[in-house]
């Protein structure tokens, strides 16, 4: 397990400071991103947070995962690394973290 988790299901209205202190309860919080969209500068609804250890990434996703936040359930696990995929029109794949399925 890595220290990365997965955040999904945020309200748009969610920003880094906000889900940093959602996961601060749990341990030491290295990062916290929430993902926007390069075009409308929105959110996409997502994002990753970056624990100091796999103990209190692992506290933090039995304890969050399906809890309220706002008005949406979140969705909280372990991060998995993206594998290549084609982008189909001139895009190409990248490669990094993303979200479980």
């Amino acid at each position: 397990m890595g220290s990365r988790v997965y955040v999904g299901n945020l309200p748009y209205t969610a920003d880094n400071q906000q889900l940093a202190d959602l996961f601060r309860v749990f341990g030491v919080v290295v990062d916290a991103t929430v993902v926007m969209d390069r075009a409308t500068g929105q959110s996409k609804g997502f994002g990753f947070v970056q624990m100091a250890t796999d103990e209190e990434a692992q506290n933090a996703i039995a304890s969050l995962n399906g809890t309220m936040l706002g008005n949406r359930t979140i969705r909280v696990n372990e991060a998995q690394e993206r594998t290549f995929r084609d982008g189909g029109s001139g895009g190409g794949g990248r490669s990094g973290w993303g979200g479980a399925a």
